[in-house]
């Protein structure tokens, strides 16, 4: 059965009172003007179901009331702090396990032999001066032997001097050395070290660095600025007769493609322990072979000589590290400068160093502040209390001398026009009277008898 419908004007008695939802915003009410009536909420059934609502019912100003009290105004500040975007927190990477060094001890000898079937060694002119050697390094920087040397002589004899080629601009170089692979990167390191050279001695000369020892010539060579660090190792080994295997792009990249370096060292492009592992009687033989390697790595790295170089090293490097035809080699991609306390002071420690055997010069660059070395004992004026003397400083003193007054030169009078000597007769030169007195000792000498 079903409760009787009650009338609708009529409020039970036993109905609770709700309280009414308060408007968000109402308009100000007019003066004079009466409330508006509120309505009473329908009676809710003592079954639980919902009332339905009244189709085309008039709706509350303030929006539907929610349940359990009045609704608020949100205050603008709060309202400004909930549209804030959330920013999420940022999620660090994984850190990945250190790449595992490969046994470069067992490696590296199989190369060297493997290499020795492929290529041979060519010789380096070491009788030149140690400039020239120098400029050639440069040049020979992932570039073949005869194409380096031409390229060198070739710009050699386009200039006049050394001098022209340090003044001429790097683009201008780069155009003679056309065959090289990196003309630009050739040209800069030429200008450089043609610079360097100039600013420390005034001349064009390095043979300095070849009297001392090989720490001084070493130390020379680092500190010119620009210098690429494969030019320093090739002339240190060649000329200086030292222990270095010079690496360039090239050599890096057959190490990398035979597995004998991690992606960290490729990047780097630095191999710890391989003058080690290379003795310093086969050194030279072992970077000319190297480097011929490594520009047909470059050149022609799917051809049968690097995947036969690659097969008697490291056959397992096919599948892991030879790229598939078509695709270029990895980009070595730099590390980021270390920000640790030991590593900044090192790398100060290494600025300082290279500071203290710049090469100075009356043109060389700037120092900064503070790094300025003080001037050698005895070289500047005598001071009371030193028993060091030194040259005196050169001073120039003003010009204190009194104003000169030009006054304007008068033409010189003509002077009379003096009378021709006559000329003279010549006269034969009188005969000599012969003396009396001398004649008569003569006479007295020739009658006396011999003894």
């Amino acid at each position: 059965m079903t409760a009787p419908k009650k009338p609708a004007g009529k409020k039970p008695a036993h109905a609770p009172k709700k309280p009414i939802a308060k408007a968000a915003a109402k308009p100000a009410a007019k003066p004079g003007s009466k409330p508006a009536p509120t309505k009473a909420s329908p009676p809710v059934k003592a079954s639980g179901k919902s009332a339905p609502a009244k189709a085309g019912g008039p709706a509350k100003a303030g929006g539907p009331a929610k349940a359990g009290g009045p609704a608020k105004a949100v205050g603008p500040a709060k309202a400004a702090a909930a549209a804030k975007p959330v920013v999420p927190a940022k999620v660090e990477p994984p850190k990945l396990p250190p790449e595992k060094v490969p046994p470069r001890a067992q490696l590296i000898p199989k190369l060297h032999k493997a290499l020795k079937a492929a290529y041979k060694p060519v010789p380096f002119d070491t009788a030149r001066p140690l400039l020239d050697q120098v400029l050639v390094a440069c040049c020979l920087e992932n570039a073949p032997y005869d194409v380096a040397e031409k390229a060198c002589a070739r710009l050699r004899e386009s200039a006049f001097d050394l001098n022209e080629i340090r003044v001429t601009t790097v683009a201008e170089l780069a155009e003679f050395l056309h065959d090289l692979p990196d003309p630009a990167h050739a040209a800069l390191s030429l200008r450089r070290v043609l610079q360097s050279v100039f600013e420390s001695t005034y001349n064009f000369s390095l043979d300095h660095a070849k009297k001392h020892s090989l720490a001084h010539g070493l130390k020379v060579l680092e500190g010119m600025h620009g210098v690429p660090p494969f030019v320093v190792a090739h002339v240190v080994s060649t000329a200086l007769d030292g222990h270095m295997i010079p690496l360039d792009k090239g050599a890096i990249a057959a190490l990398y493609v035979c597995g004998l370096t991690t992606r960290a060292e490729y990047d780097s492009g630095k191999v710890p322990g391989l003058e080690r592992i290379i003795g310093k009687k086969s050194g030279v033989e072992f970077s000319s072979l190297l480097h011929q390697f490594g520009i047909e790595v470059l050149t022609n790295l799917h051809g049968n000589t690097v995947r036969k170089v690659m097969q008697a090293v490291n056959p397992a490097a096919l599948k892991d590290r030879m790229p598939k035809r078509g695709d270029p080699l990895p980009t070595p991609t730099p590390p980021p400068p270390a920000t640790d306390k030991e590593s900044l002071k090192a790398a100060e420690a290494a600025r300082n160093a290279a500071e203290e055997h710049r090469p100075a010069g009356p043109q060389a660059a700037a120092r900064p502040v503070g790094k300025t070395p003080m001037p050698p004992a005895g070289s500047g004026p005598k001071k009371p209390g030193d028993g060091k003397s030194g040259p005196k400083p050169f001073v120039v003193k003003p010009n204190v001398g009194k104003p000169l007054t030009i006054k304007p030169q008068m033409a010189p009078p003509p002077e009379p026009a003096k009378p021709a000597p006559a000329a003279k007769k010549p006269t034969k030169p009188a005969a000599k009277q012969p003396d009396a007195k001398g004649d008569r000792h003569s006479a007295d000498l020739s009658k006396r008898k011999p003894r």
